[in-house]
């Protein structure tokens, strides 16, 4: 009799070893069955390299022959059988929407006065805080929300290099926290959403859960390859000189989605409209 007790002791060894791996096998399972949407990678249609692209976030207008990508203005309609990228000013209050933001919302210097982007006239949002971080968020996801509901594709949030005209109030770690709310918020809308300008923050777009790039002026400013490298050349690139277009041209032409505008994003017809591609 002795001989057979460490066999079966072994015997029963082996069945807890087994009935174990096959528990966590099941376990493995159903994790994976009740995944929630935030918990899986983001599935997003992304604009595809090197595609046609018209940058119209000024008046919208029937694109040209070749175009699949067009960028509009979040308060216009997409434009029918193309990628459609909606712009959203998310870091800046645009001309006329002051009365519509909250005051502790506005970033104000020292000395009480609007923080204002002189470009354009526009004050800068104050992202210091969380909870003026998600409240900011809540009134640009509503906004993201129409893109979605409206048929866009993707977003493009604007003005991410903000920090660099903000006095030196809000910081880069403002910055990427904030998007990456609304990062999160279009993945669940279905919805990519591209990094706008910003070259020095490229490298955090996994970090901050950026899909794509657009890229205003790279060819004027040499930073085309940072983004091309970043973004697995996933990027629209606008340029508003010829030289700037030149640039870009020689470099990216086979690789990158690449439009020459006029400033102000005109309509045929303006007297000021520019239009042309490598």
């Amino acid at each position: 009799m002795s001989v057979y007790r460490p066999l079966r002791r072994q015997s029963t060894a082996l069945k807890l070893t087994a009935f174990c791996t096959a528990l966590l096998v099941l376990l493995a399972v159903v994790t994976v069955l009740n995944r929630t949407p935030a918990d899986a990678a983001p599935t997003v249609a992304l604009p595809p390299p090197g595609a046609g692209f018209d940058y119209q976030i000024g008046d919208p207008y029937t694109p040209p022959n070749g175009v699949e990508v067009v960028s509009r203005d979040r308060t216009a309609s997409p434009a029918a059988g193309l990628y459609n990228v909606c712009y959203v000013n998310a870091f800046q209050v645009q001309p006329g929407e002051r009365d519509e933001w909250d005051d502790d919302l506005l970033l104000r210097d020292a000395a009480g006065n609007l923080v204002i982007d002189e470009d354009w006239g526009e004050p800068l949002l104050d992202l210091r805080t969380d909870d003026q971080r998600r409240r900011v968020a809540a009134k640009v996801n509503g906004w993201i929300d129409g893109c979605a509901d409206d048929g866009f594709q993707a977003v493009e949030p604007d003005n991410y290099d903000s920090f660099d005209r903000s006095k030196n109030l809000l910081s880069t770690e403002h910055a990427k926290t904030y998007l990456k709310l609304l990062a999160d918020h279009a993945h669940s809308r279905n919805l990519a959403i591209a990094q706008k300008n910003t070259a020095e923050l490229a490298g955090d777009r996994e970090e901050v859960g950026l899909d794509f790039a657009v890229a205003e002026e790279c060819g004027e400013w040499d930073e085309c390859a940072d983004f091309a490298d970043a973004f697995d050349d996933h990027v629209l690139v606008v340029e508003y000189t010829d030289g700037g277009l030149a640039t870009a041209c020689a470099g990216f032409a086979d690789r990158l989605s690449i439009v020459l505008r006029d400033e102000f994003v005109t309509a045929p017809g303006s007297g000021e409209y520019v239009r042309r591609t490598c």
